[in-house]
């Protein structure tokens, strides 16, 4: 769901957090370094570690944290800040504020997918093989109704009753739209 530039400019955003210009100068350098060492490792072909299993995107994420922390230290020194506050970053928040959207409603997307599944879950689909005469019976009843055979058997459904002695019964009525 995140992009590497998501994911760079999240953690970004806390870590230089109270940094001052030396600080992020260095985790410029730094990035630049590691930007290099995954290239290189994904361009010999090797794993970087057991907990990495994409190196690919191990790459782009350094490749991203080195553009983010060229932007801080940039925003910084064009700024005059002394340290940097993330809240006083416009373009930063403006970002942190789309992923918040972004999460927001891919948690709401998936609250929803949850919930169909679950009324699905207590739903019930079956397919019914009826003799000639009840078959029948209930096309007549959907042709006089106006309705399809297995309309009229949801609304036969949605009527039985279950005695005390569990006898199934349904009640008289008239299939209706």
């Amino acid at each position: 769901m995140w992009s590497a530039q998501d994911v760079a400019r999240d953690q970004i955003r806390r870590q230089a957090n109270g940094l001052n210009m030396a600080a992020v100068a260095a985790k410029v350098t730094e990035a630049a370094a590691r930007e290099r060492e995954t290239a290189e490792q994904l361009r010999r072909g090797g794993s970087f570690s057991e907990f990495e299993t994409d190196p690919e995107r191990l790459a782009a994420i350094w490749a991203a944290k080195h553009v983010e922390w060229q932007r801080v230290r940039d925003l910084m020194f064009q700024a005059g800040w002394g340290a940097y506050e993330p809240e006083r970053d416009t373009q930063g928040s403006k970002w942190a504020q789309e992923r918040e959207e972004r999460r927001d409603g891919a948690l709401a997307a998936r609250a929803a997918f949850e919930a169909r599944r679950r009324e699905e879950a207590d739903g019930l689909r079956a397919e019914l093989w009826l003799s000639a005469a009840p078959s029948r019976l209930i096309r007549a009843a959907a042709d006089r109704a106006g309705l399809m055979p297995a309309q009229v058997l949801v609304q036969l459904a949605e009527r039985v009753v279950v005695g005390d002695d569990g006898t199934v019964s349904v009640p008289p009525f008239t299939p209706s739209r």
